[in-house]
Protein backbone atom coordinates (compact mmCIF):
# COMPACT_ATOMS: atom_id res chain seq x y z
CA UNK A 1 0.00 0.00 0.00
CA UNK A 2 2.80 2.60 1.13
CA UNK A 3 4.92 1.68 -2.44
CA UNK A 4 1.48 2.48 -4.17
CA UNK A 5 0.69 5.80 -2.62
CA UNK A 6 4.36 6.73 -2.87
CA UNK A 7 4.21 5.93 -6.77
CA UNK A 8 1.04 7.77 -7.23
CA UNK A 9 2.70 10.90 -5.79
CA UNK A 10 5.72 10.38 -8.13
CA UNK A 11 3.41 10.19 -10.64
CA UNK A 12 1.41 13.28 -9.87
CA UNK A 13 3.34 16.22 -11.29
CA UNK A 14 2.92 14.38 -14.52
CA UNK A 15 -1.28 15.00 -14.49
CA UNK A 16 -0.66 18.62 -13.15
CA UNK A 17 2.21 19.36 -15.77
CA UNK A 18 0.35 17.69 -18.82
CA UNK A 19 -3.02 19.27 -17.76
CA UNK A 20 -1.20 22.45 -17.71
CA UNK A 21 0.05 22.05 -20.76
CA UNK A 22 -2.87 21.52 -22.45
CA UNK A 23 -4.70 25.21 -21.66
CA UNK A 24 -5.19 27.12 -25.02
CA UNK A 25 -7.59 29.66 -26.46
CA UNK A 26 -10.83 28.49 -28.14
CA UNK A 27 -10.91 31.48 -30.18
CA UNK A 28 -7.09 31.30 -31.74
CA UNK A 29 -8.27 27.18 -32.44
CA UNK A 30 -11.09 28.50 -34.60
CA UNK A 31 -8.70 30.38 -36.89
CA UNK A 32 -6.68 27.38 -37.06
CA UNK A 33 -9.19 25.26 -38.08
CA UNK A 34 -10.14 26.44 -41.46
CA UNK A 35 -7.73 23.48 -42.86
CA UNK A 36 -9.03 20.81 -40.46
CA UNK A 37 -12.61 21.43 -41.13
CA UNK A 38 -12.38 19.60 -44.83
CA UNK A 39 -12.46 16.43 -42.97
CA UNK A 40 -13.84 17.11 -39.26
CA UNK A 41 -16.46 19.77 -40.60
CA UNK A 42 -16.38 23.44 -40.28
CA UNK A 43 -18.44 22.60 -36.41
CA UNK A 44 -16.25 19.76 -35.82
CA UNK A 45 -18.65 17.20 -37.31
CA UNK A 46 -17.09 15.25 -39.75
CA UNK A 47 -18.11 15.18 -43.74
CA UNK A 48 -16.90 11.50 -43.89
CA UNK A 49 -18.40 9.16 -41.59
CA UNK A 50 -14.96 7.01 -41.60
CA UNK A 51 -13.51 10.66 -39.92
CA UNK A 52 -13.70 11.12 -36.08
CA UNK A 53 -15.66 14.05 -34.58
CA UNK A 54 -13.83 16.27 -33.34
CA UNK A 55 -16.83 18.83 -31.68
CA UNK A 56 -16.77 18.17 -28.13
CA UNK A 57 -13.88 16.00 -27.66
CA UNK A 58 -11.87 15.54 -24.65
CA UNK A 59 -9.09 19.02 -25.07
CA UNK A 60 -6.54 16.24 -23.20
CA UNK A 61 -6.97 13.83 -25.78
CA UNK A 62 -7.14 15.99 -28.63
CA UNK A 63 -3.53 17.50 -27.61
CA UNK A 64 -1.94 13.99 -26.74
CA UNK A 65 -3.19 12.94 -30.40
CA UNK A 66 -2.33 15.21 -31.99
CA UNK A 67 1.36 15.56 -30.52
CA UNK A 68 1.22 11.83 -31.26
CA UNK A 69 0.47 12.66 -35.09
CA UNK A 70 2.95 15.38 -35.00
CA UNK A 71 6.03 12.96 -33.67
CA UNK A 72 4.51 10.13 -36.29
CA UNK A 73 4.51 8.11 -33.18
CA UNK A 74 0.56 7.31 -34.02
CA UNK A 75 -0.34 5.09 -36.33
CA UNK A 76 -2.99 3.58 -38.53
CA UNK A 77 -5.86 4.55 -40.42
CA UNK A 78 -5.48 7.76 -42.04
CA UNK A 79 -1.72 8.46 -39.93
CA UNK A 80 -0.16 9.76 -43.04
CA UNK A 81 -2.35 12.35 -44.02
CA UNK A 82 -2.65 13.68 -40.14
CA UNK A 83 1.05 13.66 -39.61
CA UNK A 84 1.22 15.79 -42.52
CA UNK A 85 -1.51 18.18 -40.93
CA UNK A 86 0.40 18.22 -37.78
CA UNK A 87 3.40 18.76 -38.94
CA UNK A 88 3.81 22.31 -38.26
CA UNK A 89 1.85 22.76 -35.63
CA UNK A 90 3.64 24.58 -32.85
CA UNK A 91 2.57 23.49 -28.95
CA UNK A 92 0.85 26.23 -29.11
CA UNK A 93 -1.82 25.42 -32.09
CA UNK A 94 -2.14 22.49 -30.28
CA UNK A 95 -3.25 23.94 -27.18
CA UNK A 96 -5.55 26.26 -28.80
CA UNK A 97 -7.24 23.68 -31.26
CA UNK A 98 -7.86 21.12 -29.13
CA UNK A 99 -9.53 24.21 -26.52
CA UNK A 100 -11.69 25.11 -29.72
CA UNK A 101 -12.81 21.51 -30.53
CA UNK A 102 -13.24 21.00 -26.81
CA UNK A 103 -15.74 23.68 -26.20
CA UNK A 104 -18.36 23.04 -29.29
CA UNK A 105 -21.10 20.99 -28.56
Amino acid sequence: MKAFLLTLLGLFPLFVTTTATAAGDPEAGKAKAAVCASCHGADGKALIPTYPNLAGQNQEYLVIALKAYRSKERQGGNSALMHAMAANLSDEDINNLAAYYASLK
